[in-house]
């Protein structure tokens, strides 16, 4: 099942955007070397060990290139595959598996580069209250796969841009004169507009998030690269009146204890912005 950001017409606009910023006027190597009526076989194999991402996605490429091409998918979205394991196959004709092949590897390798890393950080908090959250610190233009990859991995998306949250972060609070102004303004426009958003509000202090509880409305309190101690001070202060989301700079190595702090959510930039993609080929028959 497809999560409810991704609809027909953004997939449309994606892949007619990415075949023709990299066919342009023609594919000229392959209308060159290869005839018309030439078909071929082909698969897909991994080169590394991982958490396969795109399988989908690699489907619909496929297929909007030459719907009568023949797509085999021998593994399935968030499967864990190892290094040798072929992935998927494909019989049709050579140019639309040569047109598609970079489009769909380039796609596949990040996804599944981001999907193995967010399971990874999921099976390091298990056990604990806390759910794993994305940002927005991604690719422009590939945001749509790039959160789809984490939901595959086992993370969940936070939101998913401007338009569906509202989040009050530093910046929004320093430029509005302060934490409670922000929100009140916040509040305002949100009746006017009759808009029905949650709020989100970034704190860096515990003095900032008292402030936070004192005004009513607020869904959710960021805390923003506190300490272990400051932010357990925090969860026990805020008791539930507001989810929790722990952020700022949190690794491999500090995931568990900030979410042995009793934080609901932990936010991590980098599922997205500093992945390694995954390498996969595709060979000939």
């Amino acid at each position: 099942m497809l999560p409810n950001y991704i609809t027909e017409e953004r997939l449309n606009q994606f892949i007619n955007d990415a075949l023709a910023e990299d066919i342009g006027d023609g594919d000229h190597s392959t209308l060159a070397s290869i005839p018309r009526s030439a078909t071929n076989k082909a698969y897909m194999i991994m080169k590394e060990d991982g958490i396969i991402a795109g399988v989908e996605l690699c489907r619909m490429i496929f297929k909007r290139i030459d719907p009568d091409l023949q797509i085999e998918c021998l593994v399935e979205d968030g499967d864990r595959v190892s290094k040798g394991d072929i992935i998927v196959r494909l019989n049709g004709t050579s140019r639309a598996i040569l047109i598609g092949e970079r489009l769909v590897l380039n796609c596949m390798q990040r996804m599944s580069g981001i999907a193995t890393f967010t399971q990874k950080l999921v099976q390091l908090i298990s056990g604990t209250k806390a759910q794993l959250l994305d940002t927005r610190k991604t690719t422009p233009n590939f945001r749509i796969m790039e959160k789809w990859a984490v939901l595959i991995g086992g993370g969940v998306n936070h939101r998913f841009g401007l338009y569906d949250m509202v989040m009050l972060k530093d910046n929004h609070i320093d430029f509005a004169g302060g934490v409670s102004e922000a929100i009140r303004s916040t509040k305002k426009y949100l009746k006017k507009s009759g808009k029905q958003l949650k709020i989100e509000v970034e704190t860096r202090t515990l003095e900032e998030v008292e402030e936070v509880l004192t005004e009513n409305g607020v869904d959710r309190i960021m805390l923003d690269n506190m300490s272990l101690d400051t932010m357990k001070k925090a969860v026990k202060l805020i008791n539930g009146r507001s989810e929790t989301e722990a952020s700022g700079g949190i690794t491999e190595e500090t995931i568990r204890s900030v979410a042995q702090t009793g934080v609901d959510y932990i936010s991590v930039g980098a599922l997205t912005h500093s992945i390694k993609s995954i390498d996969i080929s595709l060979k000939a028959e």
